[in-house]
């Protein structure tokens, strides 16, 4: 979807749903019009539901704005106003027209559903970052053997592959890269129109040209962060395709995607990566995504890295959604004040 946030709309009249659209596709109709063309002409006098404001200029499509006063609605009710200048005014224009608009209802889950959109909007220098763990019930991450292994079922996979989807970046820290040679690939959701950038944080250039990660950088672009301060090993990863962008601090890191429009970044680990960028303030979702198991004595913590904090004085983070997946529970944070 990006650069587009996700929109839904219903169309109902005489307590009956004649008509739903979702803007599925950049450069396709958007929610409001594919409803409208489901609903016909039972949208006159119908009440539309829309989860954004109706946008009221010409883009890749025309104002939805328009689309609603000529079909005739009686009443629009949206969740959040629209935070791009270009696009908002939709309300006021469909009000002018005479329709009864109301604002504002559910409009905290409209804000979550499209927090990177938002995000972005307010005219953030770096991505919206979701940091993603799978942990066992007392927290680890990968056993005392230290050996790759699933810790989640398939639907947990499932589900970890749609976030993958709707991101514009997937990052993992050097540690997982070399423990579990990952491809960062969508490989069981909807192909997004563009494949997610696939991105390892590796100060001393230390990913293997063997790796899978590596191996296809030509194919789907790969890019190493690291500190500059192994040039050898760097020079042996561009030859393979692999880009390299030398920064101080993660925050650098994250500005630098910024640049290059990568609105909604995925972190996927490891330990130290995921606890650096906590410690930072430069998470803004945290999905843990619990398996029914125990690893004990020797496992490695999903937080190990992250400073102490008083058990009074810790930060208590908003539940955004809890669900679950086969046998494995899901649970999204918003971390950030959003």
């Amino acid at each position: 979807m990006s650069p587009n946030p996700k929109v839904g709309a219903v169309i109902v009249r005489d307590g009956n749903v004649v008509g739903e659209g979702w803007h599925a596709e950049y450069g396709q109709a958007h929610a409001e019009v594919a409803a409208l063309l489901a609903a016909g002409p039972r949208a006159r006098g119908a009440t539309a539901y829309v989860s954004l404001e109706p946008c009221n200029h010409t883009g890749k499509t025309g104002p939805c704005s328009e689309a609603l006063i000529a079909a005739g609605v009686a009443r629009v009710v949206f969740a959040a106003h629209d935070p791009n200048p270009n696009a908002a005014g939709g309300a006021a224009r469909v009000a002018a027209a005479g329709i009864d608009v109301m604002s504002g209802v559910l409009e905290r889950e409209a804000l979550d559903q499209n927090a990177p959109f938002f995000f972005a909007a307010r005219g953030a220098e770096r991505p919206f970052v979701t940091l993603k763990l799978a942990v066992s019930i007392d927290g680890a991450i990968v056993d005392a053997s230290r050996e790759p292994g699933w810790l989640t079922g398939e639907d947990a996979r499932t589900a970890v592959h749609g976030l993958r989807a709707e991101s514009d970046a997937i990052a993992v820290g050097i540690g997982t890269a070399l423990a579990d040679d990952p491809a960062l690939t969508v490989r069981h959701a909807v192909p997004p129109r563009r494949p997610p950038l696939r991105v390892v944080f590796d100060r001393a250039a230390r990913l293997p040209r063997h790796s899978q990660l590596a191996r296809t950088a030509r194919e789907l672009p790969v890019l190493a962060f690291t500190e500059g301060s192994s040039p050898d090993s760097e020079a042996a990863l561009r030859a393979v395709g692999v880009e390299i962008v030398a920064v101080s601090t993660a925050g650098d890191a994250l500005r630098h995607l910024g640049t290059r429009g990568v609105r909604h970044l995925l972190v996927e680990g490891g330990a130290a990566l995921g606890s650096s960028l906590l410690a930072a303030g430069l998470v803004d979702r945290l999905v843990i995504i619990h398996a029914p198991v125990i690893l004990g004595a020797g496992a490695l913590p999903a937080f190990a890295a992250f400073p102490s904090q008083r058990a009074g004085e810790a930060p208590r983070f908003r539940v955004v959604e809890r669900k679950a997946l086969g046998a494995d529970l899901m649970t999204v944070y918003a971390v950030s004040g959003d």
